[in-house]
């Protein structure tokens, strides 16, 4: 693991220095991200990331091949975002690209950490724009949740949401994922209706890890407002996949999630 973090480093552009001596702007760049990298490396722990490994689907075939965990718990991750909260953009771009999910896990809470203090509309959309033009980096379903409710979920909370649901169209599971999970910022502000929305567009998903979301996403429109949960319920519930409809119905009475696995409504 740690020759492997090493050889990645040591792809990026080594230092130079320009004809007067001094050191170029992109070699300030490469010291700022060589230093979180290292830092990163001296906290992992080979036992954490074997059962990360595991715990995230990493195996071939599985939604998160090719992974590769250091093995770092998240509170830690979150201390060492704090450390580098003013990171550049084009730092940001580079760590993004890194094999290691908790280099990509770090870099995504300073950008949730980087929307939330930005000073004006500016900065948040150089924010919004950097994040959406990088999904494919967003790329396992803790990253997701930690962040797209938080970026794009309150960016387009004031702004036209169209765009959610030609994401919930996207051969991109991420994709998928990102567009019902921003939802959660509408939902923390009781506007339920795209939530709803884009459950009715994903009802049919193949894939688990959407089921889940959005049996989730319905799970926190009822602990807002049970009545308009049921009303959904009643309509969909027997279309829904299972484990949708049992992370949907969780926060119900026993009586009432009994219902409705039964089809007894």
């Amino acid at each position: 693991m740690g020759l492997r973090l090493e050889i990645w480093m040591r792809s990026k552009r080594p230092p130079s220095r320009s004809d007067n001596g001094g050191l170029r702007a992109s070699t300030l760049d490469l010291r700022e991200t060589m230093k979180i990298l290292k830092e990163l490396k001296n906290l992992a722990d080979p036992a954490v990331a074997e059962h990360s490994q595991r715990f995230f689907k990493t195996g071939p075939g599985e939604y998160g091949e090719g992974d590769v965990f250091l093995g770092i718990r998240v509170p830690v991750l979150r201390q060492v975002a704090k450390q580098y909260g003013d990171l550049k953009l084009s730092d940001i771009q580079k760590l993004l690209r890194s094999p290691y999910h908790e280099v990509r896990s770090t870099v995504v809470i300073i950008l949730v950490n980087q929307y939330a203090k930005a000073a004006d509309d500016v900065q948040r959309e150089k924010v919004y724009q950097f994040y959406i033009k990088n999904f494919k980096c967003i790329n396992n379903w803790d990253l997701v949740d930690v962040s797209s409710h938080k970026i794009v979920g309150r960016h387009l909370y004031n702004r036209d949401r169209r765009i959610l649901y030609k994401w919930a169209q996207s051969e991109h599971l991420w994709t998928r994922r990102i567009a019902i999970i921003s939802t959660m910022w509408f939902i923390s502000k009781n506007d339920y209706s795209d939530s709803l929305k884009l459950s009715k567009i994903l009802l049919n998903d193949e894939h688990d890890l959407i089921h889940k979301a959005v049996g989730w996403v319905l799970r926190e429109v009822g602990k807002k407002d049970r009545g308009l949960l049921e009303k959904f319920l009643k309509k969909y519930h027997t279309k829904m996949p299972r484990t949708m409809l049992r992370y949907a119905i969780e926060k119900l009475p026993e009586t009432r999630r009994q219902q409705y696995i039964r089809g007894t409504i």
